[in-house]
């Protein structure tokens, strides 16, 4: 709370409506100046209060014989506090400018079409909330009656005056401290604001990460997944992945990556995940289903130059062979018990969806034998830079880094751990792009 500032003999600016309030230091007998009356309506915003702007007070109360004083005051740096009157709430409205910092309201004033029974004691203060939302607001009561100011207080008032105790000092120090607490609960109610938005957004795009479906029957395989988003603070970017059983026991697996790094990117990259899952179990495969996904894509981008690669797999319910497509995708590494980890073929690799209205994906057979590990990735994991140079890690040497780790005896979840921990490492910091691994075991 600001320490009081000594009573000095000072004038206060004024400005009033309709009528003015007497003031003086101590009595209704002081000097006081009219001002502009026909100000317009201005935005309800509060003003700052620094050192070069002098603080404003809005006396609100129907005080038609002059009863109620309001004496002078001082803000923190010694300037007199301005202060405007006015009679009504009409009035009142018309003199909520944008350099008003603070309400002073007579709590007996009546509130616009009020009844005369009316039991709400506090309804003028609630209407005035309603008009000044904004603003700091001190609630004047008669002395004695805490109770009622208590209840100003828990409404939604700073703080609450006794009407017979006003004084300079008291006051003075009581808007300040009013205006401070106001710009106080702004801002924590900012902060809350801004960290429930938080953790709902972190909620959705949790939920928006798949969930694996390898329940049924068919060759055992174990899961695993790495995903880091390019965006700061976020936890979904235009990369996406899946991996499902069909009731005939083949494995379809995905991966894909929109280009782009943003919130629309990554919608569309569920989009295109979901379509995917859907058009699977529709019983699409290959070709047929990336070119219905390139039609969902078409329809739900942004612009034309929006496009997305894919590598989609389906492995046959004996886990010994599976058929791949590449849409402008990377292929997948393929790690074998006595054989060196490699690249898949990547020959027949169609173009990405989006770029050729009519183009074509071929399906490639490959064998993958008895016991084998597959990881299918984004370019984020090969893009990355090596040390302070300008050179890419690339194909070759993310091959030579998953080849060293397997050698170390890293498998699943802790494979991919260490690679895209070493990829950053390599990139001397956090990589500027997307990353999405995801690693399909099977062991006889």
């Amino acid at each position: 709370m600001p320490v009081p500032v000594p009573r000095q003999r000072a004038i206060p600016a004024v400005e009033s409506g309709q009528a003015q309030a007497a003031f003086s230091p101590g009595g209704p007998s002081g000097d006081s100046t009219g001002g502009p009356s026909g100000a317009a309506p201005a935005p309800r915003a509060t003003a700052p209060a620094d050192s070069t702007t002098n603080l404003t007070l809005l006396v609100i109360e129907d005080d038609p014989a002059g009863s109620l004083s309001v004496p002078e005051m001082l803000d923190a740096t010694g300037k007199p506090i301005r202060i405007r009157t006015a009679r009504n709430l009409t009035e009142a409205e018309r003199l909520l400018t944008d350099d008003v910092h603070c309400i002073l309201l007579d709590l007996a004033l009546p509130a616009p079409g009020r009844a005369a029974d009316s039991d709400d004691e506090l309804a003028t203060l609630k209407h005035v909330l309603r008009l000044a939302p904004r603003h700091a607001v001190l609630a004047l009561t008669a002395s004695g009656d805490a109770e009622r100011g208590a209840e100003a207080v828990r409404v939604g008032a700073q703080d609450y005056l006794f009407r017979d105790e006003l004084d300079g000092r008291l006051l003075s120090r009581a808007i300040r401290y009013a205006v401070e607490r106001k710009r106080s609960d702004k801002a924590e109610r900012r902060l809350t604001e801004s960290k429930l938005r938080a953790q709902e957004n972190a909620r959705l795009e949790r939920g928006l990460l798949p969930t694996p479906l390898l329940e049924g029957s068919g060759s055992p395989l174990r899961f695993a997944a790495r995903y880091r988003p390019g965006r700061s603070r976020a936890l979904l970017g235009g990369d996406f992945y899946d991996t499902v059983r069909t009731p005939d026991g083949t494995v379809h697996a995905m991966i894909g990556d929109v280009c782009g790094h943003g919130p629309d990117e990554a919608a569309l990259g569920v989009e295109l995940r979901i379509a995917w899952r859907a058009l699977t179990f529709a019983g699409l495969c290959g070709d047929e289903l990336l070119s219905t996904l390139q039609q969902v894509l078409e329809h739900e981008r942004e612009n034309d130059e929006i496009f997305a690669t894919v590598c989609t797999v389906d492995i046959a319910p004996d886990g010994r062979r599976a058929g791949l497509c590449l849409a402008g995708h990377p292929s997948p590494l393929i790690a074998r018990p006595g054989r060196p980890a490699e690249l898949l073929p990547y020959d027949n690799n169609g173009p990405a969806l989006g770029l050729l209205p009519h183009a074509r994906w071929p399906r490639m057979q490959v064998e993958l034998g008895a016991a084998w590990s597959l990881m299918l990735y984004t370019d984020g994991l090969i893009e990355g830079h090596i040390g302070e140079g300008r050179e890419r890690l690339g194909q070759d040497g993310m091959v030579d880094m998953v080849r060293r780790q397997l050698a170390q005896g890293l498998e699943g979840e802790e494979l991919l751990r260490a690679a895209v921990n070493e990829v950053r490492e390599l990139n001397g910091g956090e990589l500027a792009d997307d990353v999405a691994v995801l690693l399909l075991d099977r062991t006889p």
